[in-house]
């Protein structure tokens, strides 16, 4: 199982390091890409201008050169040669000036590949293959390619620069028909430079366009990053609340059942308590009276019978005061109507009509109202407080401190401590265990530490907001 999950993990791992961001890998992938596509749509814009602009100059020299030479070779189509005065007047036309500057190599072909006219004397009446150029114009076509120096004429004449070679077919006066063939070499120099300054533009206005849409996409990916950023963000923000807000339920869910279980535990020892004190108590006295009323049945005597229902008279009313004490510290006190302050003052005179011990009380900020559970939970509070102060540590002496203030409700019961010392107790009692239980139930805490006083402090905190308490 181990080995599969790894297995996934490691086919799941991101094609990219995992701190590069999203801009970056558009940036890579999309750069890449683009670069491509911007190379390739470069080359077909450059190779189109440039055959384009060979194309043109191609169909200006051929209508240039057509206008020219066809007049002079019209009886091309009953005859395989020209004529010297012909000759001379295409050596005058060709050979001079502007014309043979940029155009050196004048050849007038016939089918089949024989040469009638060359400016390279040599060439004329010789025959070679047919140029690709050669069978195009033939066609019909004005052709243009860059001199091919393996060509059987080319190698004649030794050639080892390279010219615009330009086929232009040569008609006929009158009737349109092809009866030859004019071959024009161009001087590169210009056409390269024209070239070079069409394949810039072009090249140019590629890049150009490419990095606009580059920049752009690039703009839209970085804002889309930036809004995917602020999502994770906030989004990891509510995955941290959440595990936040579930801890704090488990812990409370925790508490709650620790709290019924503690409820119960405190249900069933308060009855096993009650029992036991009407047990021992009202029942023996009852018993005790149930055994004198055979006695009265027995008695010989008035005076003896009288004595007899005097005893179970005082056993019944002693039993009826102890069933009264026992129900009455079942009752919840009466503090639904009281304030804080009074609730205190209530249970610090209870104690002190009791004890006779001395008890300070201070009282620091009180705003707000509490709910009745909140009332009570103070009242056994301060009562199990003082309690346990009287029992473990000096009677007397004793600080209840209690405020309630911004949403906080507070209350501490402090002692003096023992003569030999004041140490928390590790393990507390039945009575705190379920004092705190009380407290937790309402949201708050209970916490025993030292106290300033010298001895033990017993402090409870409670939240009053959102009418919790």
């Amino acid at each position: 199982m181990a080995e599969a999950i790894q297995r996934d993990q490691i086919q799941d791992e991101p094609a990219f390091p995992a701190k590069w961001s999203l801009v970056r890998q558009f940036a890579v992938t999309g750069g890449l890409i683009m670069l491509v596509a911007m190379l390739i749509a470069g080359h077909l814009s450059s190779r189109i201008v440039t055959d384009t602009t060979i194309e043109n100059t191609a169909a200006a020299s051929a209508l240039l050169v057509g206008n020219l030479i066809a007049p002079v070779v019209q009886n091309l189509d009953i005859q395989d040669s020209l004529s010297d005065v012909a000759i001379y007047e295409l050596d005058q036309m060709t050979g001079q000036g502007a014309f043979a500057e940029r155009f050196p190599h004048v050849e007038i072909w016939k089918e089949g590949g024989l040469v009638v006219y060359s400016r390279s004397p040599e060439l004329i009446g010789r025959t070679f293959d047919p140029p690709e150029g050669l069978v195009q114009a033939l066609r019909g076509e004005v052709s243009a390619a860059y001199t091919d120096l393996e060509a059987g004429e080319h190698v004649a004449r030794l050639f080892t620069d390279s010219f615009l070679e330009i086929y232009v077919p040569i008609r006929r006066s009158g009737s349109g028909e092809i009866i030859a063939v004019a071959e024009i070499h161009e001087v590169t120099g210009p056409l390269d430079k024209r070239l070079w300054t069409v394949q810039s533009q072009s090249w140019l206005s590629v890049v150009t366009a490419t990095a606009l849409v580059m920049c752009g996409l690039i703009g839209v990916i970085y804002r889309a990053s930036r809004v995917i950023d602020r999502q994770q963000t906030d989004l990891r923000r509510q995955i941290v609340e959440i595990e936040r807000v579930s801890a704090m339920n488990r812990q409370l869910k925790d508490k709650a059942q620790r709290a019924a279980s503690r409820v119960a535990e405190l249900t069933e020892s308060n009855l096993r308590r009650i029992g036991a004190d009407l047990h021992d108590g009202p029942a023996q006295l009852v018993g005790y009276s149930s055994l004198m009323v055979e006695h009265v049945r027995r008695a010989r005597s008035t005076s003896q019978r009288e004595e007899h229902l005097g005893n179970i008279e005082v056993a019944l009313n002693d039993a009826l005061q102890e069933i009264r004490t026992i129900s009455k510290g079942l009752l919840s006190p009466e503090i639904e109507h009281l304030a804080l302050d009074e609730i205190v003052e209530r249970v610090v005179r209870i104690y002190q009509q009791r004890t006779n011990a001395g008890v300070r009380v201070e009282v620091g900020e009180i705003g707000g109202e509490l709910t009745p559970a909140a009332k009570l939970c103070v009242f056994r509070f301060v009562q199990e407080g003082l309690n346990n102060a009287y029992r473990h540590a000096r009677p007397d002496g004793h600080l209840v401190r209690f405020s309630n203030c911004a949403g906080v409700l507070k209350v501490a019961v402090h002692d003096r401590g023992t003569p030999r010392g004041a140490d928390v107790p590790q393990v507390p009692g039945l009575g705190l265990t379920g004092l705190r239980e009380r407290v937790e139930s309402l949201g708050g805490t209970l916490r025993l530490d030292r106290s300033p006083e010298g001895g033990i402090m017993l402090e409870m905190t409670l939240s009053t907001i959102g009418g919790g308490v």
